[in-house]
């Protein structure tokens, strides 16, 4: 299983999270891109951080709406959003390849990956946006959505996501932010989470989707004991831990 954290998400002189506290935690990563958080600065210094550990490097690009975090949704058309995928992907990937590294991954933040899970036409902009860019690197995206079938379609590989630090309605899907709930807040309570999904992933309809990576959210309150004891419950579990892609 792998355990992957949102990172670079601080601003200017703004500091969001602990990314140094999670990147020992961490088995991928996912720095934003500079339009929903971070800045050339913050990516650049976070890819520098990440070197000097045995993980993962993917892109999170989001909305270019820095005051709402990326997570309010937005009406762009889907040429729009892949140029504005695509633009991102290789912002980042700039800094990346300074450092002698490469991206293994691409995962959208916030409302472009919700609304991308259930618009096919954002799916397809996103999947075409990261084939463009690299077709070996990998799309990760919600159970049953439109964002893995799109990513499927255009011969890439995919991972399927799971959220220890979200809560889930009956019909399998994450609960909105808005409703109380739907941020789990003890990192006991994640913990047991995780190896819920680890073990027996989601069921939407007739069909159980298994988890390949779970998110650590690195703006949430408790993000690195969640982290710590994700991967200690997993471990006791018997759930094997590894980077995206690595089996």
């Amino acid at each position: 299983m792998d355990l992957n954290c949102d990172l670079g998400e601080s601003f200017g002189r703004y500091t969001l999270g602990d990314d140094r506290g999670l990147l020992p935690l961490a088995t991928s990563i996912n720095i934003a891109c500079g339009l929903h958080a971070g800045d050339p600065l913050v990516m650049q210094r976070t890819v520098r951080w990440a070197k000097e550990h045995p993980l993962n490097i993917g892109a999170h690009p989001g909305w270019p709406d820095l005051q709402g975090f990326g997570r309010r949704e937005m009406a762009l058309s889907p040429e729009e959003t892949e140029a504005f995928v695509l633009y991102q992907i290789g912002a980042l990937a700039a800094f990346v390849r300074a450092e002698g590294l490469s991206l293994t991954h691409v995962k959208p933040h916030g409302a472009l990956y919700n609304q991308a899970a259930r618009d096919p036409a954002l799916a397809e902009a996103v999947a075409r946006a990261v084939r463009r860019f690299d077709p070996g690197v990998i799309l990760v995206g919600p159970a049953g959505s439109h964002l893995i079938r799109a990513g499927q379609a255009h011969g890439l590989r995919v991972a399927v996501e799971g959220f220890p630090d979200r809560a889930y309605l009956p019909d399998g899907s994450l609960m909105p932010r808005h409703q109380p709930g739907a941020v789990v807040e003890t990192p006991e309570a994640v913990a047991r989470n995780a190896v819920r999904l680890a073990q027996e992933g989601i069921r939407l309809g007739e069909r159980v989707w298994r988890m390949d990576t779970l998110c650590i959210h690195g703006d949430h309150p408790w993000a690195v004991e969640n982290a710590r004891q994700i991967r200690q419950a997993l471990e006791q579990a018997g759930v094997p831990i590894a980077p995206l892609g690595s089996a």
